[in-house]
């Protein structure tokens, strides 16, 4: 079997969260050139209308939908018209979320409720209700949740973050184990540090190249260094695989846990 067949997704539907930029936007794409048809959520719906749009210029379909991953209202939006628009979602990338910067005792009640609410409650959310559907179309599927290296190792400042991307992992194993004998599997990508817009200057900085030493492959990674992954999860080239977490992180874990 040729790799362009074992990881096509013709005739497949995804939905990414968190899909107006950076990895989300890089998640669509990637999925929609290799024969998805795509549904995008984001809150930034003037972004989401460029991604959209790149996708269409490619030959590819998608449709976008504004929302936030918080709201049931705009999951069961989200849901709904992409089962209009194209059928039942057969990929569902749970990107979206946010991060914070500040020490445990100084962290906001409101705060630590927004990380933990958008990084793991919401996983579980849009992931219960894409089981739903699947289940009562009579059809298997691919969930693939976002972690992080965050999720097996803490920093300082970030434990909001941290935590809510260990449960990620966790949760992933649960789902995975709960969903199996439906034949839909769930698993989840913890990538390292990965170069966005978001974090571009940082990483440029002298706290950046502090990083990069630590890495022992050198750098730091791309956005296309996780396409590979994602569409090993997402496709029949990883259909015996549900429960697991897989680290892009340039070694930097294994260097740091030995």
């Amino acid at each position: 079997m040729t790799a362009a067949k074992l990881f096509d997704l013709a005739g497949k539907v995804a939905l990414v969260t968190g899909a107006s930029s950076g990895l989300g936007a890089r998640f669509a794409e990637v999925l929609a050139e290799n024969g998805a048809a795509v549904a995008l959520l984001a809150r930034r719906t003037d972004r989401l209308a460029a991604v959209k749009a790149r996708i269409e210029a490619a030959g590819g379909r998608a449709v976008a939908i504004g929302g936030d991953v918080l709201e049931r209202g705009a999951m069961l939006r989200a849901f709904d018209t992409a089962e209009k628009t194209f059928g039942t979602v057969d990929i569902l990338v749970n990107n979206a979320g946010v991060v914070h910067a500040g020490r445990a005792v100084e962290l906001t009640e409101e705060e630590w409720r927004r990380v933990v609410g958008t990084d793991l409650d919401a996983v579980f959310f849009w992931s219960q209700e894409a089981a739903r559907r699947l289940i009562a179309a009579g059809k298997g599927g691919a969930i693939v949740n976002i972690s992080s290296v965050l999720g097996y190792g803490v920093a300082k400042g970030v434990a909001a973050y941290a935590v809510a991307k260990a449960g990620v992992i966790q949760l992933t194993k649960a789902l995975g184990l709960e969903l199996a004998g439906k034949g839909i599997r769930v698993n989840a990508i913890a990538p390292g540090w990965i170069v966005t817009d978001l974090n571009r200057d940082y990483l440029a900085s002298e706290k950046g190249e502090a990083i990069k030493r630590e890495i022992p492959l050198g750098r730091f990674g791309e956005e296309r260094d996780l396409d590979g992954v994602l569409l090993l999860l997402a496709s029949d080239a990883g259909r015996f695989m549900t429960g697991a977490t897989v680290v892009v992180d340039g070694g930097q874990l294994v260097a740091v846990r030995g």
